[in-house]
């Protein structure tokens, strides 16, 4: 399957083949600038499996685990399309709404959870990570624990109980 991925007026566009894997949101306050809105969310392909084309602008920044991260945006009209990130350096990371496509899978993994704005949930299970994917949250599994014992409050300190 090709999908295309592109910037609200065309011109910078990346191209991808095969399926995705999964869709990661990123809740850390970097996203939260760069894209006006409460967190990121990515899929990271395989390089080989990228094609992009058009001019962009680059903006090289680091990450808040202090990782260099480049982002290619368009110079007419400054939607981020793809990125290239230091802590994944064979792939290409592609805005999810760039693709517009209303298919695209829920979010399996989310990051930054220190950050995440607590109206920000999920009905489905997201494996969850306090940071940039180094410190899980346990607080699913410990969710179904406190759940069983009739506790409605999360078990994990500073964590909103969430399935």
């Amino acid at each position: 399957m090709t999908r295309i991925a592109h910037c609200s007026c065309g011109a910078l566009r990346a191209e991808v083949t095969g399926e995705p894997p999964r869709v990661a949101i990123c809740h850390c306050m970097e996203c939260q600038r760069r894209t006006g809105s409460a967190f990121g969310l990515v899929i990271f392909f395989p390089k080989e499996q990228v094609r992009t084309e058009g001019p962009s602008k680059v903006y090289v920044r680091r990450s808040d685990a202090g990782r260099k991260v480049e982002f290619h945006f368009c110079p007419d009209c400054g939607a981020s399309v793809f990125w290239y990130a230091e802590f994944r350096p064979d792939q290409v990371g592609i805005a999810v709404g760039a693709f517009a496509d209303p298919s695209m899978p829920s979010p399996a993994v989310s990051g930054w959870e220190a950050t995440r704005h607590p109206w920000v949930t999920f009905d489905h299970p997201v494996e969850r990570f306090t940071d940039q994917g180094l410190t899980p949250v346990k607080c699913r599994i410990r969710w179904k624990i406190a759940r069983t014992h009739g506790r409605q409050e999360c078990p994990v300190p500073g964590q909103a109980l969430s399935p």
